[in-house]
């Protein structure tokens, strides 16, 4: 089959935000169910709280290591043909994961569907951005962002409800079968586009200006990395620091369905706070507000925490979809799927590796003291913001004065 074009024959760009939405969706949600099932898996058989993040590391760390070599496979196998496979194995991981007869060989499962999972970001946020530019990318960007926490407020909540009238063997194979039924949609559904795309191509000297080695996107990318390992962090103990309040399993599931939703409200909300404040101004007060939030929902009864989750989850979620849609903004031309690829390597290994360190010290310390040291990690995001919108500042006065 040819690249050549026909009348007609381009997909449009509403049917490709379509997919990768639905793909981000559902990706997100098998990615997040693994929260639900880490007290089980403690009770069953006998984990520590660092070996608890191991086991959520199994899983995003596979996709955090692979996501660069899925963006160079992408340019031979082509974006489809890869999502769509990255989508099956995603969904066989966890029904290997319901089959297993122990914590070794769940943790193999995990790790097999996070090989999978490591195509999704790369792939599908590109997508989006190859096929909307100008202002519409950021607000593509968003709507993607967005359906991504949808994912992870249902499909978690499923898992959650589902532990009331079945074991988590059965609930972790019906979770199996959305990922594969979903890879089977993207096959007939998802548009074949060509990875370089006129939009890609840059105007003038756009592409010189825009790199993955600038200053700009170096900082925006450790800003996404203590983001999103303060966030991972937080989300791993979350489930034992309400178990610790008393409770039950389907009282977490709530727990995280009810994060989940001020998570997606966040991404619109802070998507239009980025437009209306900026980026610096969005991401200071997101994650002054997260850190705050977790402080008091430490001190608080069940109840009142759960009350908080909402907000806090628009604080906690709303940040990365800031961060997500400054990337085009730093990044022109040829550079910009490699860019994605190299962000969300970032910032999901960030998250992978952040359970481990903070388990070792609620081991230790108790997890009290892990949450407090989540929260203090969240400020070092402050400065770095700064940086990244004094670059973006200075790379449009740039852009205006070339003729």
């Amino acid at each position: 089959m040819t690249n050549s074009k026909t009348p007609g024959s381009d997909p449009t760009p509403s049917r490709a935000l379509r997919c990768a939405c639905i793909a981000h969706a559902v990706h997100d949600g098998l990615t997040d169910t693994v929260y639900v099932l880490l007290p089980i898996w403690q009770a069953q058989f006998a984990i520590s709280y660092a070996m608890a993040g191991l086991m959520r590391c199994l899983y995003s760390g596979a996709m955090a290591g692979l996501q660069l070599k899925a963006s160079g496979l992408s340019k031979r196998f082509g974006r489809r043909t890869l999502l769509v496979t990255g989508t099956a194995l995603a969904g066989i991981g966890y029904l290997l994961a319901g089959q297993a007869g122990g914590i070794v060989g769940i943790g193999a499962a995990l790790a097999f569907s996070g090989m999978g999972a490591s195509t999704q970001h790369p792939l599908a946020s590109s997508l989006v951005a190859d096929t909307h530019q100008g202002p519409a990318s950021r607000r593509a960007l968003a709507s993607y962002n967005f359906a991504g926490d949808v994912g992870k407020m249902l499909v978690p909540a499923l898992m959650g409800v589902s532990l009331n009238w079945m074991g988590w063997r059965p609930g972790v194979t019906m979770i199996g079968v959305l990922g594969i039924a979903t890879a089977l949609f993207l096959a007939r559904t998802i548009p074949t586009l060509p990875t370089k795309t006129p939009l890609d191509k840059p105007h003038g000297s756009a592409q010189a200006r825009g790199g993955t080695t600038s200053s700009g996107f170096i900082a925006l990318l450790l800003t996404g990395i203590l983001d999103s390992a303060s966030r991972m962090g937080f989300l791993t103990f979350l489930p034992f620091l309400l178990k610790s309040k008393g409770a039950a399993s389907a009282s977490i599931g709530l727990a995280l369905s009810l994060l989940f939703i001020g998570g997606a409200a966040g991404k619109l909300v802070c998507g239009y706070l980025g437009v209306r404040l900026g980026m610096m101004k969005t991401v200071w007060l997101t994650e002054a507000a997260t850190a705050l939030l977790i402080l008091l929902i430490l001190g608080l009864g069940l109840s009142p925490a759960l009350a908080l989750l909402p907000l806090l989850g628009l604080a906690l979620n709303g940040t990365s979809s800031v961060l997500y849609g400054t990337v085009p903004d730093l990044v022109q031309g040829d550079n910009r799927e490699h860019a994605f690829a190299l962000f969300y390597t970032g910032t999901i290994g960030g998250g992978a590796l952040s359970p481990i360190l903070f388990g070792y010290l609620g081991d230790r310390a108790g997890i009290p003291s892990a949450m407090q040291a989540v929260a203090g990690i969240l400020l070092l995001t402050l400065p770095l913001a700064w940086w990244v919108q004094r670059k973006i500042a200075a790379d449009a006065r740039l852009e205006c004065a070339r003729p």
